[in-house]
């Protein structure tokens, strides 16, 4: 496979040796970052906050952007704090961090991102999530009272299946539980508006944390962690959240002053979901679910051409480079109607 390396942005339509392609591809879920309105923005917020912040969250001069930013999510996410990081890759680690230590048992669900995973731990990849949930229950049941921490995706995002966390709850009738989920994928696309799973996932038989990054569906480079207060007060005292810098605050001002325009991205995003979903209901090559803005491809040939008709879809090999391609289709809130019909006649084509 022939890898293409762009001079400019990716946006609803990409350039590659002079031909327009429709871009399927991609992590932007409400293609925020190619709006005319964000652009503009932010563009003011960076000549009010600079282009960056290189201090740590703990200097004796503190911008208020990051304290709004976290107490803005933590609300609308219906957790009681947050932290902001640099990126949802040092988020999850700095979430790991916090719960693993005293526990007797950590269970590590397949799909999970290497940014959540304990050093010395492995995920169990032999097994689907449904086989996972499975021996976890198993095991509860076999074992006495112990701390178990258990960590997951939101949603595997090439699968593309959205994972339930509801199960755990028969867990912690038993066990001490905690329990890690990086909603890196859902963050704009799927949960709570806009603000991801912890809601939904909350329990006080629980100590929940969601981590994740924020420049997928949400365009903006940085990480968060969402939990209770007293987990998010341990984790702001540790030297990975002191000793780091945070995220961009031209950015996360941008968000807050731009969250309507977010919303009405969302709204969007899901309309077109459903409209793809409807017209490939039928087509057994295609799996995924309206509930999330990308579909898998079964059939590997239908990569090149897609690419012959003008449509980028996303494709290489996972979690090796020695493992099988996976193939998907990814949609966006840049996308158009007629892009949407466009790439479900292609492959009405491809399936017939």
């Amino acid at each position: 496979m022939k890898n293409h390396y762009l001079g400019a942005g990716i946006g609803r339509t990409i350039e590659i040796e002079g031909r327009e392609y429709l871009y399927f591809s991609g992590t932007s879920y409400l293609g925020i970052g190619q709006d005319k309105d964000f652009l503009g923005a932010l563009s003011d917020n960076l000549f009010l906050l600079g282009a960056n912040h290189g201090q740590s969250r703990i200097n004796n001069i503190r911008l208020s952007v990051f304290d709004d930013f976290e107490n803005h999510f933590a609300e609308r996410a219906g957790s009681e704090s947050a932290a902001i990081f640099s990126s949802g890759y040092l988020a999850g680690i700095a979430a790991w961090k916090s719960l693993i230590m005293d526990k007797d048992e950590v269970w590590i669900a397949p799909d999970a991102h290497t940014a959540i995973i304990p050093d010395h731990h492995t995920s169990s990849i032999q097994l689907n999530f449904t086989q996972w949930k499975k021996i976890c229950l198993q095991q509860s049941e076999s074992l006495l009272s112990r701390k178990i921490l258990l960590i997951g995706n939101a949603v595997d995002p090439f699968s593309c299946e959205i994972n339930d966390y509801s199960w755990v709850k028969e867990i912690s009738r038993k066990h001490e539980v905690s329990l890690l989920i990086d909603d890196s994928h859902a963050f704009g696309a799927f949960g709570n508006s806009i603000y991801g799973t912890y809601s939904q996932w909350a329990d006080p038989s629980i100590n929940l944390l969601v981590s994740g990054s924020l420049g997928k569906g949400l365009g903006l480079p940085a990480g968060i962690i969402v939990g209770n207060r007293l987990q998010i007060n341990n984790i702001k005292s540790t030297s990975l959240f002191g000793g780091a810098s945070p995220g961009s605050p031209a950015h996360l001002k941008t968000f807050l002053d731009l969250e309507n325009l977010y919303l009405k991205k969302q709204l969007w995003l899901k309309d077109a979901c459903a409209i793809f979903a409807q017209e490939t209901a039928t087509i057994r090559q295609i799996q995924g679910s309206k509930n999330f803005p990308a579909f898998a491809y079964t059939d590997p040939s239908w990569f090149e051409k897609f690419e012959k008709a003008g449509i980028i879809t996303s494709s290489f090999p996972y979690p090796t480079a020695a493992s099988p391609s996976v193939n998907r289709i990814v949609i966006s809130a840049f996308h158009e109607l007629g892009d949407l019909m466009y790439v479900n006649e292609i492959i009405r084509e491809l399936s017939s």
